[in-house]
């Protein structure tokens, strides 16, 4: 089944529990990279792309049933825009807690807030469009809802559409039009039983 084919979902409104700023309001994001000693170290968010650095990520994946809510990456995006990913994903920003950054990403970009139960840690390096690399040890996180009826608000800037779709249906397609997903979630597809989903 393909991914235009799956239950498509409307925004609307949520309660707003925490600030949702424009990008043109938001400073330059500093994100923690990882050291070949292990230890961590302060870099901006766009030198870590351009350089291939290795640093920290945090991916949500939210469940109903066997259904895993994915989303489109709005078009602008500065890489792999107009692809679909997992439902959510960001980097912590300098000293902030993986958990704590999930939470607040959520809200940024489809305005929901979940319970968050961390799952497995990953790690994986991509090429990504426009000359950039994911090098990212990302810890995984997973939510759980009774029904899809979320109260959805997304950014326009940063998803432009949210769909639930079954995993072995989300895995066939990303097979066979691999056109169309982001590169790390082909490699979580790929990966399904490291995640620890």
């Amino acid at each position: 089944m393909g991914v235009d084919k799956v239950n498509h979902l409307v925004a609307n409104p949520a309660k707003p529990l925490l600030t949702k700023k424009p990008p043109s309001q938001l400073p330059q994001i500093i994100i923690p990279a990882i050291g070949t000693d292990g230890l961590l170290f302060p870099i901006e968010k766009l030198k870590a792309h351009e350089d291939g650095a290795l640093h920290l990520a945090v991916s949500i994946f939210v469940f109903c049933g066997p259904n895993l809510l994915i989303q489109k990456r709005a078009a602008n995006k500065y890489h792999c825009g107009g692809l679909w990913a997992n439902t959510c994903c960001t980097h912590p920003h300098w000293n902030e807690a993986p958990e704590a950054s999930a939470r607040r990403r959520l809200y940024e970009e489809l305005g929901i807030t979940l319970d968050l139960v961390p799952a497995h840690v990953v790690e994986y390096c991509a090429e990504v469009s426009n000359n950039l690399i994911e090098h990212e040890r990302v810890q995984v996180f997973r939510a759980d809802v009774p029904n899809q009826n979320l109260a959805f608000d997304l950014a326009p800037e940063e998803v432009s559409d949210v769909r639930w779709v079954d995993v072995r249906d989300l895995k066939a397609d990303a097979l066979a039009n691999p056109q169309l997903y982001a590169p790390w979630l082909k490699i979580y597809l790929a990966r399904w039983s490291e995640l620890g989903l």
